[in-house]
């Protein structure tokens, strides 16, 4: 699908799941942003000597807490509550993935972890087109439109950094394994009222 090369489209049937419980699908999204910026954090706090990075990922751990912050604003306004965290699974299995796929060196480790962040965003980006595309509600379809712009920035600077710090390894052979992984689990989402469920 384009430049972010997923295999498998959502089905955007997935749309009218969610917009039978829109205060779901906004409290996952709100945990899905601060979990964000969680992880840039994470490679920001295990990476700290390349200075590039760090610069770029704190704009990024900022973004997502902003992206927090319109949602809950969004909640708010609603009349609507921010309801408890909210489990992930296909992070979860994304997570396992990565975890099970380095080699134990800093290098695998750092590029397994940029991939693993790319994988995510590059799903958020084409789910947020997805609703930006199919929900009746014209003030969260301009709002999915402009996140999925900002998703699409975060996965090239995910991909981007992979590539330069990828030293001794086949960065992009890594990431059609990662395409393939993901296609072979997101067959078992789009069923949910979440961003990735």
């Amino acid at each position: 699908m384009g430049v972010l090369r997923l295999q498998l489209p959502t089905d955007p049937r997935w749309v009218n799941i969610v917009e039978k419980n829109i205060e779901e699908i906004l409290t996952d999204h709100a945990w899905c942003e601060q979990k964000a910026a969680t992880n840039a954090i994470t490679i920001i706090t295990n990476n700290s000597e390349h200075q590039d990075l760090v610069k770029d990922l704190l704009a990024l751990a900022k973004e997502e807490i902003d992206h927090f912050e319109q949602v809950h604003n969004i909640i708010i306004k609603r009349g609507l509550k921010l309801g408890r965290e909210r489990k992930d699974d296909y992070v979860n299995e994304l997570y396992l993935y990565m975890k099970k796929s380095g080699d134990g060196s800093r290098v695998s480790g750092l590029v397994e972890r940029l991939l693993f962040s790319a994988m995510i965003e590059a799903r958020s980006c084409e789910r947020f087109k997805v609703l930006s595309e199919n929900i009746q509600d014209e003030e969260l379809a301009v709002f999915y439109r402009d996140l999925m712009e900002s998703e699409a920035g975060h996965y090239v600077t995910f991909i981007t950094y992979a590539r330069k710090y990828g030293v001794g390894i086949d960065v992009e052979k890594r990431w059609r394994e990662w395409l393939a992984y993901e296609e072979s689990i997101i067959t078992n989402y789009g069923k949910g009222e979440t961003i990735h469920g």
